[in-house]
């Protein structure tokens, strides 16, 4: 069961560096990509944010965080 949610969009450049970083971190088979223009909440919510990364926790990271960042939420 994934524990990231990753909010981002097709053709993002900053969301394909993010989603790079959690596979960096090994995280990659934890993440649910969550594209944000199928919901016009999460649109409303995050598209001027993309990308933005939930954890389980209810921790958000938004952009830009690094590895570091990322490693200390998992």
């Amino acid at each position: 069961m994934p524990k990231i949610t990753l909010y981002h969009t097709e053709g993002c450049h900053l969301c394909e560096q993010a989603h790079a970083l959690f596979v960096q971190a090994g995280l990659a088979a934890e993440l649910d990509l969550v594209d944000i223009v199928d919901d016009e909440t999460l649109m409303a919510e995050y598209q001027t944010t993309i990308p933005v990364a939930e954890f389980s926790t209810g921790t958000k990271l938004f952009w830009p965080f690094d590895l570091e960042d990322i490693l200390k939420n998992k």
